[in-house]
């Protein structure tokens, strides 16, 4: 018996005006001539964008197509929790849980091959029932409540907890990311469900006594960059949502140009390397579609305290024995020998396109891999 009840998205006509109003009242800052991306993102990109925002681009339209999927929302210990649950018509399908990162992974292009492949030029053998929550602390499943709900660790129990509502005794998980956390630590507390974990750029940090001896030269090359990303001019976002996040929030969740400027800011970093600009990366109504779900739902200042309170971060992870799937993209920091020590990892795919966002990136290649790894687990 499930406690979930159906969901829509629903924003009002006064939430639509506040942002409009907001947006083109904003106080912009001065911008030195010639710097690029160097000081950061630059302002007269985010001017652009946030002007169509508040007068192109069409939120009625993308609620609807959202709406148009089922969605759920359910309490778990406490915790509200918001999920998409997409059955396939194919009796014998795979369930199988999409699991994002911060700020956002966008499944809307991958859920209508995987769940009916019979319908978009696939083998009908292939389709996946989808589970896909909002993890705590982002979007419709609204902030956290007590410090350590919005861990990595924390949201795997909440899905295993979930998929254990669904009534599904055994199901697949891929995530990427933050995701890249909690995909594999189903594994670890639910290796009798969980038949595989598919991870996009898994996030490999590696242990403090960590040497790389015996890795690759391309392994032992990015590890060297890991062991200094602290210094590296990319990684401030990082260490203030996991040491300050609450004096950040106060700023992002007043001014939808800043949390615009603060989320591009980070996407550019992990976006296709040829990309110039996150929105030649990613559909731009996509990226505002989800930006706009943080506005809307004011849960910006909650989604970094996932940095703070997750503990994975350069731990040393026990290998949960649940097959594992590792994709690669462009741009990608993986170490493959520590996603190796911590995971049974039985496929290994490198892309020469995309990015860090493959299900908003490069849909297709996301498709295929999942596809070519479950067929044998199931």
């Amino acid at each position: 018996m499930t406690n979930s009840e159906p969901f829509q998205i629903d924003v009002s006509a006064a939430q639509l005006e506040d942002l409009h109003a907001r947006l083109g009242n904003t106080r912009w800052p001065d911008e030195l001539p010639g710097v690029d991306w160097s000081y950061g993102i630059p302002t007269a990109y985010v001017r652009e964008l946030a002007e169509y925002w508040r007068t192109e681009y069409d939120w009625r339209a993308h609620e609807a197509a959202w709406n148009r999927h089922p969605q759920f929302v359910t309490e778990i210990d406490g915790q509200r929790l918001h999920y998409l649950h997409v059955r396939s018509p194919e009796p014998n399908a795979l369930p199988l849980v999409l699991i994002h990162g911060w700020p956002f992974a966008d499944f809307t292009e991958v859920i209508g091959p995987l769940t009916d492949p019979r319908a978009h030029g696939g083998d009908p053998e292939d389709a996946f029932h989808l589970v896909i929550p909002t993890l705590p602390g982002f979007g419709f499943s609204g902030p956290t409540r007590q410090p350590g709900q919005a861990s990595t660790e924390r949201s795997a129990e909440l899905i295993a907890a979930l998929m254990a509502e669904l009534g599904y005794d055994r199901y697949a998980a891929q995530g990427g990311d933050a995701g890249s956390f909690v995909a594999p630590n189903l594994g670890r507390i639910d290796a009798e469900r969980v038949v595989g974990v598919h991870l996009n750029d898994p996030i490999t940090i590696p242990a403090w006594d960590e040497d790389g001896s015996g890795y690759s030269a391309a392994d032992q090359e990015k590890l060297a960059a890991l062991s200094d990303w602290s210094s590296q001019d990319t990684s401030g976002y990082a260490g203030i949502h996991s040491t300050r996040p609450q004096t950040l929030a106060p700023a992002v969740a007043d001014s939808p140009a800043g949390l615009l400027a603060w989320v591009l800011d980070v996407v550019n970093t992990y976006v296709n390397p040829d990309a110039s600009t996150p929105d030649e990366a990613i559909d731009r109504d996509m990226l505002l579609t989800n930006i706009s779900v943080l506005w809307f739902t004011n849960t910006i200042g909650s989604s970094m305290r996932l940095y703070k309170e997750s503990q994975q971060w350069g731990a040393d992870l026990p290998n949960s024995g649940v097959p594992t799937a590792v994709a690669v993209f462009p741009g990608n920091g993986t170490v493959r020998g520590i996603a190796e020590k911590q995971n049974t990892v039985v496929r290994w795919s490198e892309f020469e396109r995309g990015g860090h966002f493959p299900s908003m990136e490069t849909p297709d290649l996301l498709i295929t891999d999942l596809r070519e790894f479950l067929r044998k687990l199931r």
